[in-house]
């Protein structure tokens, strides 16, 4: 990295950025209390709120949401007549899926082949020390030159609204002039992108019923309805033979203009296993930023272990569909539900729940504050221009803040490129990626304040 004050300020600030983070990757803050006490995380709430009042920050709050989590608000003032900039990253994070999975524990950050390891640090615990970095960085250096907004969600990953629906109760509270979201990623370490589109989703819980209850398989199958099986066949309906996402009415053949995702690439990325297929037509990137993708996230039935032969009476699965740019997350959903309701075969009952829901986003990267954050960029990573990518995941609040503040731009960075494998097991942040990304805040909030 080119020296320069901001630079050396944030590399003298890593060691203790490190301790931090370890301390908020040490909150189990999943934001599912059926499976995680509601206590880990209030705690990573209660750690945001003090390290944002220790940075001078007021009117520091713990905002209760109304699907029932916390979302950590403060406010720095700047100079007088200055612009005000939003920085946003969410505190709460996946399940650790399978812990023993994971080659350290997922909730103790671990230093291992020049990376970070532990649950959220990069998705995104590792935003919060971002915008931290960068602040200390501008104070350190001739102070911060915007107003700053800085709100940490409690509920991203489970997709339920709460803030959403919070901003739209208090429009007056996140109202900013450019927002920064955190929680997107690099196309490949090293390489600055900021994030232009994002998919939307709607998730689903399809239940079918057949009987009234389990019967014997050998005294009653063949002929007695298999609610597992009419699941299976309705879930089969959702693809094409090659793995293309398949609802009924849903336009399935947008293309991608932007930066290109090379196929070989992607495999690595996605560590495909050798021998098996990429599903679905088109480019890589067609596929994965701007085309529909079904996914279903499980299914609820007998476990293998301790099965019995019986013909099941129900059975029921979760869905998600990632909604591309352009199509209403709604009328997706309502696509999906009749799609759902019209194939389940031989006549079974079926009952389709919605769990949640965000609109697609697409970002003016024409704006002063994309003019601001390529030039940021560029200090930062030396030698490399700053892309434009899509992200085939789903930030809800975008749209809303969108709608809320139409004349706000929005920016797409954060920490999690392709190496980061956030939700998977052994998620890890590249500290190098931190400390540029850092940087780059930092030279932006300059930038943009004398746009």
């Amino acid at each position: 990295m080119s020296s320069n004050p901001v630079a050396e300020t944030v590399a003298s600030l890593m060691p203790r950025a490190k301790e931090e983070l370890a301390a908020l990757v040490a909150f189990a803050s999943v934001a599912d209390f059926d499976q995680f006490p509601r206590s880990e995380s209030e705690g990573a709430a209660n750690w945001i709120a003090a390290a944002l009042r220790a940075e001078g920050f007021q009117d520091v709050a713990l905002l209760d949401t109304p699907d029932g989590t916390q979302s950590v608000y403060g406010y720095l003032p700047g100079p007088e007549g200055a612009k005000t900039v939003l920085l946003y990253a969410h505190y709460d994070v996946q399940p650790p899926l399978d812990e023993a999975g994971w080659a350290t524990p997922p909730f103790e950050l671990t230093e291992r082949d020049g990376r970070w390891y532990g649950r959220g640090a990069a998705d995104c615990k590792g935003g919060v020390l971002m915008h931290l970095l960068a602040l200390r960085a501008l104070k350190a250096n001739g102070g911060v030159p915007v107003h700053v907004k800085v709100i940490a969600e409690g509920s991203e990953e489970q997709g339920t609204g709460g803030l959403e629906r919070y901003a739209e109760a208090h429009p007056e509270l996140l109202a900013a002039d450019a927002v920064v979201i955190g929680d997107a990623g690099n196309f490949r370490v090293g390489l600055p992108t900021v994030t232009s589109t994002l998919r939307g989703m709607t998730m689903l819980r399809v239940q079918v019923d057949t009987l009234e209850g389990n019967l014997h398989s050998g005294q009653f199958g063949g002929a007695a309805p298999d609610a597992l099986g009419a699941l299976i066949r309705v879930l089969d309906s959702l693809r094409a033979e090659d793995g293309s996402t398949t609802v009924d009415g849903l336009a399935a053949d947008s293309t991608w203009e932007g930066l290109a995702y090379d196929e070989e690439q992607f495999r690595r990325d996605a560590r495909v296993l050798d021998g098996v297929q990429l599903i679905g037509s088109g480019s890589v990137a067609d596929r994965i930023w701007a085309r529909p993708a079904i996914t279903v996230l499980g299914i609820d039935c007998p476990p293998v272990v301790g099965a019995t032969p019986s013909v099941q009476a129900s059975a029921r699965a979760l869905l998600s569909l990632r909604v591309p740019p352009g199509v209403d997350a709604a009328e997706a959903t309502k696509l999906l539900r009749a799609h759902l309701e019209t194939r389940t075969p031989w006549g079974a009952r079926v009952a389709v729940e919605q769990i949640g829901q965000g609109q697609p986003f697409r970002a003016d990267t024409t704006s002063p504050a994309y003019r601001a954050m390529a030039d940021a960029m560029a200090v930062a990573y030396p030698g490399e221009e700053m892309q434009y990518a899509g992200q085939g995941g789903s930030i809800p609040l975008c749209n809303t803040l969108a709608g809320l503040y139409p004349e706000a731009e929005i920016l797409l960075i954060g920490l999690s490129e392709p190496e980061a494998q956030i939700h998977a097991v052994n998620e890890s942040v590249s500290p190098e990626e931190l400390e540029r990304l850092s940087v780059a805040e930092a030279h932006f909030l300059r930038n943009y304040a004398a746009s």
